[in-house]
């Protein structure tokens, strides 16, 4: 008998934001979510959301830079007799710091979280899926292709996520494991944003940030092709934002 198919989504906080989006809109197409972050507050908040709309989920405490809960995360989902049809490693976490007042915590950090974490959750994923077709997606950033200021440890990190996927694409393609690399190039309209930097979100006006639900469906997109044709990276951006 054929196991029923699973999302897990690490890197999950609040309802507006592109982890708890992306578990909405997996568990509406039908797939049990695993939603994994370090606040329970936020993750009971988003599977209650999923809940109330007919959805179906779990939620798991889960720091991403902790080999062993990642680990545990991905135990949990196989233990509960689902097979993994997608993971979304969705951690973007970001410090602005010029870098000669860049010290060695806030480097080592920026690279836990966005490198490491992904190398950790990546290679539970891919035991997970053997044996089967399944969707890896690393959410990266504008940062990922270019290293700016006051962002260069940010940079950095995101560039190692990006080789990480790439080199995860050439060697787990042939075995059926679809691996995408997102480039978020722009800033997303969802609460961080607008708590973090209201006077920037409010200068980009209409349609000037990426829209929550309109980035899920890109992801579904991807899932959703033939292995003849996969996409391993691609950039999304709003249509106003300079490139």
């Amino acid at each position: 008998m054929e196991k029923p198919c699973s999302a897990v989504i690490i890197g999950v906080g609040p309802e507006q934001g592109l982890g708890a989006t992306l578990a909405k809109f997996f568990a509406a197409k039908g797939l049990h979510v695993y939603i994994g972050g370090r606040s329970e507050d936020k993750l009971h908040r988003v599977a209650e959301t999923i809940r109330q709309t007919g959805g179906s989920v779990s939620t798991v405490i889960a720091d991403a830079t902790v080999e062993r809960d990642v680990a545990d995360l991905f135990r949990m989902v196989l233990d509960d007799g689902y097979c993994v049809d997608i993971a979304a490693y969705n951690v973007d976490s970001n410090i602005p710091s010029p870098l000669l007042e860049t010290d060695t915590k806030i480097f080592y950090t920026l690279w836990k979280q966005n490198c490491l974490g992904a190398f950790f959750f990546g290679k539970e994923a891919v035991n997970a899926m053997k044996g089967r077709q399944g969707t890896l997606f690393f959410t990266g950033a504008t940062a990922s292709l270019r290293a700016k200021p006051p962002f260069t440890a940010f940079a950095s990190a995101k560039a190692g996520l990006r080789a990480l996927a790439q080199g995860m694409a050439r060697e787990f393609s042939p075995q059926g494991i679809h691996v995408v690399h997102v480039v978020i190039d722009g800033v997303i309209d969802g609460e961080r944003a607008r708590n973090q930097f209201p006077d920037y979100v409010k200068a980009k006006g209409e349609d000037g940030l990426l829209q929550l639900d309109a980035i899920a469906e890109t992801y579904w997109a991807m899932h959703q092709q033939h292995r003849s044709a996969w996409t391993h990276e691609l950039d999304l951006r709003p249509f106003k934002e300079p490139f």
